[in-house]
This record gives structure tokens, C-alpha cells and sequence, in this order.
């Protein structure tokens, strides 16, 4: 890979203008996470009740992404996401005032998470089409790892910088200084020219194929997404959630109390930023990545359940995060480039639904099997049966590309002897997968083959050896 092509998207304007302002923007955030868990938690004394404040973020998503996609497909991107920042400042402000003044008290402060989990499902499909827009088609891929990066470094900057400003001034700056990070993010929506990289077109304002019954039909005609969605929530169910397993393997096997839970974060987080560079420095991040990262991911998970202490735990762990961190982006990547243009917005909201229910269902789960089978048996287990899916997907991946990508095209078998001698010797001497001429009738066909041809060849390469 040529010089310089792991930071290949920062070469347009438009994008390096939109990373900046993310990154301060997810340094905000995070802020605001820690302040609203520790405001909670020094109210209530019960991480129950902290637990319900994350919930109440993630819950919308479930049920306001597909809207989110419907209008990402429908409408400009620009003033949607102005309107979001507006918003999330709004709600941001509304914390700061709760915790400085007291009103309102932990019911507002539940509420305000709420609202705040609604935007955010609203916003994240318009804000990952107006993305891929910033870049060509060759560096999305690229676009996609840079945007992991960043957000991973803003999530340890901003959780670093947040213990030190609670534990020295209280949460109300923090939500101040969150409120405050969204004017960058709206200076850059105005400071981003449209238009000026021809990458993946947004929307403009006017009709669109139907909403979101549309999206879900034209998602059942998508075998191939289907699949990576699928394999996708299983490694996210039973691979990703390491926030309980590495919570149980401190507190048990590892005896590493609350210090070796704090270690395990920290190589965790350094092992997402390790997975965003290995990802930007893929030329293409297809399917073959993606069953690979997923096979690497179980099998060392099943080797972190067998690991006798601390470090080789820690040890294991940080390729696991990196492995997460590829699995991550090649599905996005996926999603933006190999779905309908109309569609795609609904598709990047079902992206967002399967992350938050494989969360949802994951969490307890693991929890449950911790408890009653053992920390280790549970990341053996789980391990396991990830990487049993996985294997299962990257057959029935084979499979259906094979099926996509082979024309199968009948010729009508001739009458007269010499010519049925020469069409018999034209079938012995014909290479497997080669394509014949069609009746005319089929031409229609043909040319609607030969345009997914076209669309597989750009996807990247079908994981035929694993």
C-alpha cells in the first residue's frame, strides 16, 4: 500500500473539516456520559439506577432509527443535522441547569437522557450518509476506520479529561463543555462544501420509494447484507459486550478487583484505536476481512477464558478489541457501498438497530451465564459458538455470491447433426463459468447480470478460502 494511504481520506477538505469537529464533538459526549453516571450515582447510590440512565440513551434507537433512515433517504442532510446539533446542545444545557440547581432532580435528568437517546437515533443514519458523502468510494473504507479512530481516542480523551473536571468542579461543566462542543459541529456543516468529492450523494428534498416497509422489503432482497447484519449481531451479542465479562473475570478468576477492571478498560480502549489502523490501512474492506476478523475475534476469545492471569488476559484482550474494531467498519463499509442509493439511509439504520439489540441481548446474557456457568466457561462457550456462526456465515456467504455472481444462460440445443456435433464440443472444450450467448428474450436479464457483476466487482473479493 502506497505511502501515506492509512490517512488516505484526510486528503479531501470536506472530510478533514468533518473529523475535526467529530472529534471534538466525542470528546463532549463522553464528558456528558461520565457526568450523567456520576450524577446518578452519587444520587441514588444504586448502579441499577445508573444502568437505567444508559438504557434510556440506547432504547430509541431501537425504535426511531428506521425513521432516522426514511427521513436520511428523503431529505437534505444539512438542515437535519444542524437541527440535531441545536437539539443535543439544547438537552445538554438542560443537565448543566438540573446539576447546578437541583430542579427537577433525577426524573429530568432520566427524561433529558431520553430525549437525548431519540436525537441521536434520529440523527445517526443522516449523519452516515452526509459522511460518506465527504469522500470518494475508493477511501469510504478508509473514511469509515479514520471515524473508529477517532472516536476511540475521543472516548479515552474525554473520559480522562471528565474524571478531572467531576471530580474537582462537579458534572454541570462537563455538560457545559458538551453543549458547547456542538458549534463545531455545525461551523462544519457550513464550512463543508457539497459536491466537491463525488462520493455518495445525499438526498435533495423530493419523492422517495415508499419508507419504512420499503426499506425492510428491500432489505429481505439483500441475501448477502442479510448475512453480514447476522453475523454481525452474533459477534456482537456474544463477542463485544466484554464490559460484564471483563468485569466478571476481574472480580473472579483473575482476582483483579476494581485496578485490573480499570487495566482491562484501558487495553481494551488501546486495542479500538490499534483496530482503527489496521482497518484504514486495508485497501478494501470486503467480506473476506470480514469472516477472517471474526474467526480471529472467537478464537481468542476462547483463549481469554484459558488465560491464568491479568496480563495474559490483557494480553488477549487487545486483539479482540482490534478484531471488533475491523469487524465493525468492514460492515458499515459494506452497507454504504453495496446498497441502493435510495435505500441506503434505511439501511445504515438497521446497521444501528442490530448494534443495539445485540447489546440488549448479550449483556444479560453473559451476565447470566457468568453467574451460573463461570467467567471462563462463559467466554469458552460464547467464544465457541461464535465462532461456529462464523463459519456458518462464510459458507453461506460462498454460497449466495456464488449464486449472485454466476450467469446461468440456456441456448436453445440445434437440430442439424453437424451443428449439435460442434455445440457438444463447445460444452466439453467451454470453461467452467464461462457465459454463452442468451435468447434474445433474456437480454434483459443479462444486462441486469451484468450490472451486479459490476457491483460485486467493486464490493471486493468473495471469501472463497478462509
Amino acid at each position: 500500500m502506497a505511502r501515506g494511504a492509512t490517512f488516505a481520506a484526510l486528503r479531501h477538505r470536506n472530510y478533514r473539516i468533518w473529523a475535526l469537529a467529530g472529534f471534538v464533538s466525542v470528546i463532549g459526549t463522553w464528558m456528558q456520559v461520565l457526568g450523567v453516571n456520576w450524577y446518578v450515582l452519587k444520587e441514588t447510590g444504586s448502579a441499577t439506577s445508573m444502568g437505567f440512565a444508559v438504557l434510556l440513551q440506547a432504547a430509541p434507537t431501537l425504535l426511531l432509527s428506521v425513521w432516522g433512515g426514511v427521513l436520511a433517504d428523503r431529505l437534505p442532510a444539512r438542515p437535519l443535522l444542524i437541527a440535531a446539533q441545536g437539539a443535543h446542545a439544547a438537552l445538554a444545557a438542560g443537565l448543566a441547569a438540573v446539576a447546578l440547581t437541583g430542579v427537577g432532580g433525577l426524573p429530568l435528568i432520566f427524561a433529558i437522557s431520553l430525549a437525548t437517546g431519540a436525537v441521536s437515533a434520529v440523527e445517526g443514519p443522516v449523519m452516515g450518509r452526509w459522511a460518506a458523502s465527504l469522500v470518494d468510494r475508493e477511501t469510504l473504507g478508509n473514511a469509515l476506520a479514520l471515524g473508529s479512530l477517532t472516536n476511540s481516542a475521543g472516548r479515552i480523551l474525554g473520559m480522562s479529561l471528565g474524571a478531572v473536571v467531576v471530580a474537582a468542579v462537579g458534572p454541570a461543566l462537563l455538560f457545559g463543555i458538551n453543549a458547547a462542543s456542538f458549534v463545531a459541529v455545525v461551523v462544519a456543516l457550513f464550512a463543508v462544501r457539497p459536491g466537491a468529492v463525488p462520493g455518495l450523494a445525499v438526498p435533495v428534498a423530493g419523492p422517495n420509494r415508499g419508507g419504512v416497509r420499503a426499506g425492510f422489503t428491500y432489505l429481505r432482497g439483500q441475501p448477502v447484507l442479510l448475512l453480514a447484519l447476522a453475523l454481525s449481531f452474533v459477534l456482537g451479542s456474544l463477542g463485544r459486550n466484554y464490559q460484564v465479562t471483563m468485569a466478571a473475570m476481574s472480580d473472579g478468576p483473575l482476582n483483579a478487583g476494581a485496578s485490573g477492571y480499570g487495566l482491562l478498560s484501558t487495553v481494551f480502549a488501546v486495542g479500538t484505536v490499534v483496530g482503527a489502523l489496521v482497518a484504514a490501512r486495508r485497501r478494501s474492506l470486503g467480506y473476506r476481512t470480514l469472516v477472517v476478523a471474526g474467526l480471529l475475534a472467537s478464537g481468542l476469545q476462547i483463549v481469554a477464558g484459558l488465560a491464568p492471569g491479568t496480563w495474559s488476559f490483557a494480553a488477549v484482550i487487545l486483539p479482540i478489541a482490534a478484531a471488533a474494531v475491523v469487524i465493525d467498519t468492514t460492515v458499515g463499509t459494506r452497507a454504504q457501498l453495496d446498497t441502493d442509493s435510495a435505500m441506503r439511509g434505511r439501511v445504515l439504520a438497521a446497521l444501528a438497530v442490530t448494534g443495539s439489540v445485540s447489546a440488549a441481548v448479550g449483556a444479560p446474557l453473559l451476565g447470566w451465564l457468568a453467574e451460573h456457568a463461570g467467567p471462563r466457561q462463559t467466554l469458552v462457550l460464547a467464544g465457541s459458538a461464535a465462532a461456529i456462526a462464523t463459519v456458518a456465515a462464510s459458507v453461506a456467504l460462498d454460497r449466495q455470491r456464488a449464486r449472485t455472481a454466476t450467469v446461468t444462460l440456456v441456448v436453445p440445443r440445434p437440430r442439424h447433426p453437424v451443428r449439435r456435433a460442434a455445440f457438444r464440443a463447445a460444452r466439453i472444450v467451454r470453461p467452467t463459468g464461462a457465459v454463452c450467448v442468451i435468447a434474445p428474450a433474456e437480454a434483459g436479464a443479462v444486462a441486469s447480470n451484468r450490472t451486479q457483476l459490476r457491483e460485486l466487482a467493486t464490493a471486493g473479493p468473495a471469501p472463497t478460502s478462509r
